[in-house]
């Protein structure tokens, strides 16, 4: 199988009541799931939709979600999942940009569309019993529709070093090539087994919360969807739903252990952790280790690598050894290299720019042939990460060259901050680094040079940016300086900045 067609096709088949997804008390079977997307998928042929047109998805976790994502994938059409933690603007950014003409929309966010500067899609289709009444009228048969591994399926918006997110187009075979790779080796690094019910706990509009959802539908098992991650409610679900395997970022597990009460008896159902979207802190990781008794593998990837191209095998998980820094070594099939800025490969243990060849790798970023040349280069995915690789191969991430910021997870990139703070009437120029934060990996820390003869309050610029940027990008310090350093062309010296906080760490990323 190569398509989330085939495999909702085959399991809804095979095993059509199993509880495909689980969320808030209410279980979807594979037959459920299998006949709801074939409603959805004719209900978008009556709307007009056709192949590759773009169908956006504004809401929360839910069974709704995966219905939509297989009808869509019936359908030919190209689902746009959109962060429901942004503002007007933003999403209005993302919808305009992909061309979006169906919009499914959770009515606790129709207010950010009714703020939006530009009109909405032409058809928006409320989630509620406006959904229900809306595929009702349509049949529940097959639609026979085919398509193969390098048809689009989804589009997902990563924050842009430019200032506006790019949409990374995705092709089916971006949620099968990882997990046929292990299968062709017969390695467990991660596995999926019969009976496994698997707990979400990262939103499907990340890659990391979709591929793990599909991976687990692909192979057939139950994954517990949250609406949104709650520490307190998560350890619940494992302890009362036997949830055996989970994927989270690192926050996400500090989270978890610092709620009052939780212990190993929470957990002891749970048998395979994966985490990734930021790197962990070894004593974050030993705390994890001790108390949730499981094994744990460690991925590394990006949007535009179709998510994890490097793991960390759980036999490298040994507190105080010497892979435990690593980000790990590429799945078979996939290959790592490090080159400098010219282009040249670079020797084991130099450190350059990271590149990631693999099969799950994106299509294109949506609309900029431009930025797709300068990311995708032979196959090649040039990662903005700095780091090196080892005589053994493992992996190494020791600092950013693009500037992200990575806030539990999130890539949050400076010129989008910089971009609207210099909209302030107060502020003459602005530059944003990350710091180390402890809960959230990093925290966006702001310099700030007014403007002569004012000088705006951090209470100002935060109340001035709350209406247009998502709560996680927001500064959580404004520091007033005299002026930004630049070297002799004119270019910001941002490391000399950023290296106040980050002093002798070998590891600049946290």
């Amino acid at each position: 199988m190569e398509t989330l067609v085939q495999t909702i096709r085959f399991h809804a088949a095979r095993q059509p009541g199993t509880p495909a997804v689980l969320c808030e008390g209410r279980s979807l079977s594979y037959g459920d799931l299998h006949r709801a997307s074939n409603r959805i998928a004719h209900a978008l042929g009556a709307a007009g939709l056709t192949e590759g047109d773009r169908v956006a998805y504004l809401g929360k976790e839910s069974e709704h979600y995966y219905e939509i994502l297989y009808g869509c994938a019936k359908s030919g059409t190209v689902l746009v999942p959109v962060n429901w933690r942004l503002t007007a603007p933003e999403v209005s950014h993302i919808l305009q940009d992909s061309g979006t003409r169906l919009l499914f929309l959770e009515p606790e966010f129709a207010p950010i569309v009714e703020r939006m500067p530009t009109a909405p899609p032409a058809t928006v289709v409320p989630l509620g019993p406006g959904f229900t009444a809306w595929t009702a009228e349509h049949p529940d048969t097959d639609t026979k529709a085919e398509a193969d591994a390098g048809t689009p399926v989804a589009q997902l918006y990563t924050s842009g070093t430019t200032g506006l997110p790019k949409g990374v187009v995705l092709a089916h075979r971006s949620f099968f090539a990882i997990r046929e790779a292990l299968a062709s080796e017969g390695l467990d690094w991660i596995d999926w087994r019969d009976g496994d019910v698997a707990l979400v706990g990262i939103p499907g509009f990340h890659i990391g919360g979709l591929w793990w959802a599909t991976q687990n539908l692909n192979a057939g098992t139950t994954i517990v969807a949250m609406r949104a991650f709650a520490a307190r409610h998560a350890v619940d679900l494992i302890r009362d739903l036997g949830i055996t395997t989970a994927c989270v970022v690192p926050a996400m597990l500090r989270m978890m252990l610092t709620e009052p009460g939780v212990g190993a008896e929470d957990f002891t159902t749970l048998r395979k952790t994966v985490y990734g979207g930021s790197p962990i802190s070894e004593s974050l990781l030993e705390e994890s280790i001790a108390v949730l008794g499981c094994e744990f593998a460690q991925i590394y990837g990006l949007t535009e690598t179709g998510n994890t191209a490097v793991c960390l095998p759980p036999a490298d998980h040994v507190p105080g050894g010497p892979r435990m820094q690593a980000a790990g070594r590429p799945y078979p099939g996939v290959r790592a290299k490090v080159i400098d800025d010219a282009g040249n490969d670079l020797p084991p243990g130099e450190i350059g720019e990271v590149c990631l060849h693999t099969p799950a790798r994106m299509v294109e970023y949506w609309g900029l042939p431009d930025k797709t040349a300068q990311t995708l280069v032979d196959g090649w995915i040039r990662t903005g990460d700095a780091g090196y690789v080892d005589q053994d191969g493992y992996l190494f991430i020791r600092d950013r060259i693009k500037d992200a910021v990575l806030v539990a997870g999130e890539n949050v990139y400076p010129a989008e901050i910089e971009n609207v703070l210099e909209h302030h009437p107060g502020v003459a120029e602005a530059v944003i680094v990350g710091a180390p934060d402890e809960r959230w990996g990093e925290r966006v820390h702001a310099f700030v040079v007014p403007v002569p003869g004012e000088q705006p309050s951090p209470r100002d610029l935060h109340t001035f940016l709350v209406p247009r940027l998502a709560a996680f990008k927001l500064p959580s310090r404004y520091e007033f300086i005299d002026h930004v350093p630049r070297n002799p062309s004119g270019k910001i010296l941002r490391r000399e900045l950023r290296d106040r906080f980050w002093g002798e760490r070998a590891r600049k990323v946290n």
